[in-house]
């Protein structure tokens, strides 16, 4: 039996900060409270000083594989994820080849249950053409269904209303959204064409893909949703008008529409393109203050629900080239809670509130299970941060195979010390275990 012993840590969880003692036995929680006795050997781990958070669920990551490894790798990307107290991720279905067949999601299961350090499961993908597949799927084990409302690789884009009108009335999973009007951006790029021709400064992104093309995209999401009575997620808001299409006036567990805010729309705006250019180009773009005030205050006002990072790495040569060509994304997860900690020291969100809507929620949400809690019976995913340490990113701390973050440079306070999954100290003061503990999710229906 693996038993491990965590004193004087602060946790925080559902609401409260109280400093407490955890017993571990395997890989799950089996005793919280204040000098908890227990007769026989342990690994004490002292966490005076230490802040506890449950591990953080991430439920929006591209991890590129299969086809786009010179990218990414699970295994890579995984490793990342657990120096950035992400212990459990979903991850999305536009790989190579897409994960639009059972047959297809059933393989990147098996990849990751050889290669993933962090827990795992994947998103299925809906098409124009592939409803017969979504209707065979086992729901208790595919967290959700992801639609593409906008621009996407390969046939991802669902344009057809017929299709979409009637996956909404036929799937019980969560149906995850990316909305993006796809007609008003090829309005805009038209324009921006004939003003710049093919050196179209990155600070357009904004006008291109802006906040006609989400609002007019999510808010049809909506009534959808509302007119057939599914259960709609709408992945990375990233403007002030959308926020006014959900609700905060009743608990998540009731909500049947919720919505995802993502680390870089809060963090930046359009004033940093200017310096950070196709390195924080990302779809939907990062937009003004205006948008990233708003978004925080939608944050803590409860409309909205989860924080994610929307983590999609792509080689530093190819983000390196001009506007046009340039693709959208970037590497998140190993820097998504420092940013979050940092924003803490600014004011911006209490700690009670990054556990909530990193970790609490997206677990309700999903309906995974025994995940997302410091609980009694749960499995013990922790994460020991040094609250008040302060550091520069380097280089050379990174572990996304990419090898570059759009926070190279960026000096964060609130340091992640060590990760626990399932049980087993998996990250300690920079060097991953060599050893997985990571686990498949199962969900609660």
């Amino acid at each position: 039996m693996r038993i491990i012993k965590i004193i004087n840590g602060l946790l925080v969880n559902e609401g409260n900060i109280t400093k407490q003692d955890i017993l571990v036995k395997n890989d799950r929680i089996v005793k919280i409270g204040n000098s908890i006795k227990f007769s026989g050997e342990s690994k004490v781990i002292d966490a005076s000083g230490k802040i506890i958070f449950p591990g953080l669920i991430d439920d929006q990551v591209h991890f590129r594989e299969p086809g786009l490894t010179n990218k990414a790798t699970i295994k890579s990307e995984s490793k990342a994820a657990l120096a950035g107290g992400i212990t459990s991720f979903l991850e999305m279905p536009n790989t190579n080849p897409q994960t639009i067949t059972i047959a297809n999601w059933e393989e990147k299961n098996k990849l990751a249950s050889k290669t993933s350090f962090a827990n795992y499961s994947f998103m299925f993908g809906g098409t124009n053409d592939n409803l017969d597949q979504i209707l065979a799927l086992d729901n208790k084990r595919v967290p959700a269904l992801k639609l593409f409302l906008g621009s996407s690789t390969g046939n991802m884009l669902i344009d057809d209303p017929e299709v979409l009108k009637e996956i909404f009335r036929s799937t019980k999973l969560v149906i995850a959204v990316h909305c993006e009007d796809e007609q008003t951006i090829k309005n805009n790029l038209k324009i921006a064409k004939e003003k710049y021709g093919d050196k179209i400064p990155v600070d357009q992104h904004p006008v291109i893909r802006d906040e006609n093309a989400c609002y007019l995209s999510s808010s049809r999401a909506v009534a959808l949703a509302k007119e057939t009575g599914a259960r709609l997620h709408v992945f990375h808001l990233s403007t002030a008008k959308e926020i006014s299409l959900f609700q905060n006036n009743m608990p998540l567990n009731e909500k049947k529409i919720t919505a995802e805010v993502c680390i870089h729309h809060l963090w930046f705006n359009d004033l940093d393109y200017k310096k950070k250019g196709t390195l924080i180009k990302w779809n939907p773009s990062i937009k003004s203050k205006k948008d990233q005030e708003a978004l925080w205050d939608g944050l803590n006002n409860d409309f909205l629900d989860v924080l994610a990072t929307d983590h999609a790495p792509h080689t530093i040569n190819e983000k390196l080239n001009d506007y046009n060509k340039s693709p959208s994304g970037g590497p998140l997860v190993q820097h998504a809670l420092p940013a979050l900690l940092t924003a803490y020291h600014k004011g911006l969100v209490s700690l009670e509130k990054i556990v909530e809507k990193a970790c609490h929620n997206p677990a309700i949400l999903f309906d995974i299970k025994d995940r997302g809690y410091i609980k009694e019976g749960y499995f013990a995913d922790l994460v020991f941060i040094d609250i008040d340490k302060e550091y520069k990113i380097t280089k050379n701390d990174l572990l996304y195979k990419c090898g570059w973050s759009p926070f190279e440079g960026t000096k964060f306070k609130g340091k992640i010390e060590k990760t626990i999954l399932n049980g087993t100290l998996v990250y300690d003061k920079g060097k991953i275990n060599s050893k997985s503990a990571a686990k498949e999710l199962t969900f609660n229906r």
